[in-house]
């Protein structure tokens, strides 16, 4: 598959988030973690959603999860998106903590509330990449 189109898509990398987008060019999925509460966190911040302490480290996570919402998007909105159609979007609680938005393409059936499921590292190319979901069963 082509993700070449979502490129455009990417947020402006910055300080804050830098090892996020790092970490997944590279192939691995990284979150904050509070040095003080051991709390993890996403989106990146300068301080802890938790407790507010500014010692914050980025650790590689597993990134597995739970579907807590979900909707299927049936209209393309960009056109990178439009070989998916239709594909869910979905907010996944993962196993460490925090809730991620997703986009989940390609899916072999409907998702249901509840289903596990598992981080997909999409490369956009050589040194880009971004995250999806995929249903763990």
């Amino acid at each position: 598959m082509n993700f070449e189109g979502f490129g455009e898509l990417l947020p402006e990398i910055d300080r804050t988030n830098a090892p996020f987008w790092h970490g997944l060019a590279s192939g691995e999925l990284r979150l904050q973690k509070c040095a003080r509460c051991s709390m993890h966190q996403y989106p990146a911040e300068t301080f802890c959603y938790a407790c507010g302490a500014q010692a914050l480290d980025w650790v590689r996570v597993a990134g597995e999860g739970t579907i807590y919402s979900f909707v299927v998007v049936h209209q393309q909105y960009h056109k990178a998106f439009k070989d998916f159609l239709p594909y869910t979007v979905a907010i996944v609680q993962m196993d460490e903590g925090p809730r991620m938005l997703s986009a989940m393409l390609g899916l072999q059936r409907p998702a249901r509330i509840g289903d596990r499921v598992m981080p997909c590292i999409r490369r956009i190319d050589g040194e880009r990449a971004f995250l999806t979901y995929e249903l763990a069963d």
